[in-house]
């Protein structure tokens, strides 16, 4: 008799787990509608952020183009060149846009004082940080989108009439091209990756210079010290497969894979665990210090 009742004990005590789970799940959805309609509503109530917003697609577009015009193939002439990487030139010049944007999402509630109004309204800080991030990933992606596709735009119309024709191996920037595609969707991931890792940055830090200097040296130091240390292959490979910009834009890549120090989508991971870090970290500073 002991056996059934062991197995009625230990079903008893599964489906009192599974019921709690259950209920701290649907308590979870019920905070989420109101943090993430506050977080939305102060965030379109303000003009900053659609400015930068409008700033990212504008510069990034303005910058492929720029780039995509600058660069020629002569008749008679090899050119190796990744037509829609160049393309997509202006991703690496945009992301410092999207990055202000990101940091000021919550720097600014510490400048002024809100995030202590923020936190009484809605007391679970994980929540809050989750909404801000839900938001700010997801207007990221919207104008990465708008921006990805005029640059993809801007290329196929300029490239032909600077040597680059399908005739000469250059085929027409398309998203049916699979390695295009990639490039595209990936650029796109990898500005919303930018948000997250700035929007963690920031809330570690709180304050808004510090954390904007920390995000844009963490990104474009590394080029730098990769050029330094290009004579140590060792470290010049390591740098260039683990510093989130150097690794996270290899997704643009779509020649000479084989050469590359990491898979495009293996960089684009290596940017994830970069963000991941930083919004894990930034989501237990949040939960033990006062605000």
């Amino acid at each position: 008799m002991s056996e059934p009742k062991g197995r009625v004990a230990v079903w008893t005590e599964e489906r009192r787990r599974s019921d709690e789970g259950r209920q701290r799940l649907k308590a979870a959805r019920r905070r989420a509608g109101p943090t993430l309609h506050a977080e939305w509503t102060k965030l379109r109530t303000v003009s900053g952020p659609a400015w930068l917003l409008a700033g990212t697609v504008v510069l990034i577009v303005a910058v492929s183009a720029a780039a995509t015009a600058a660069v020629k193939c002569p008749s008679g002439t090899a050119c190796a060149v990744d037509t829609p990487k160049l393309s997509l030139t202006g991703i690496e010049f945009g992301q410092a846009v999207v990055a202000i944007l990101a940091v000021l999402v919550i720097s600014g509630e510490y400048s002024t004082g809100m995030i202590r109004i923020t936190l009484t309204a809605m007391p679970h800080r994980s929540a809050v940080l989750a909404a801000k991030a839900v938001i700010v990933a997801g207007l990221v992606l919207a104008a990465g989108t708008i921006a990805v596709g005029g640059s993809l735009l801007a290329g196929r119309v300029i490239l032909p009439g600077h040597g680059f024709t399908p005739g000469r191996g250059f085929p027409l920037l398309s998203l049916t091209d699979t390695p295009t595609l990639r490039a595209a969707v990936g650029s796109v991931l990898y500005l919303a990756l930018i948000a997250l890792l700035s929007l963690g940055i920031a809330t570690i830090v709180r304050e808004s210079a510090v954390a904007i200097g920390g995000v844009l040296g963490l990104l474009y130091l590394s080029p730098i010290i990769i050029s330094v240390v290009a004579g140590d292959p060792v470290w010049s490979h390591r740098l260039e497969r683990y510093a989130p910009m150097s690794a996270g834009l290899t997704i643009q890549d779509t020649t000479g894979l084989r050469g590359l120090p990491i898979s495009p989508w293996g960089g684009l991971g290596v940017l994830a665990a970069w963000a991941a870090a930083a919004m894990l970290v930034g989501g237990l500073a949040l939960r033990l210090r006062d605000a």
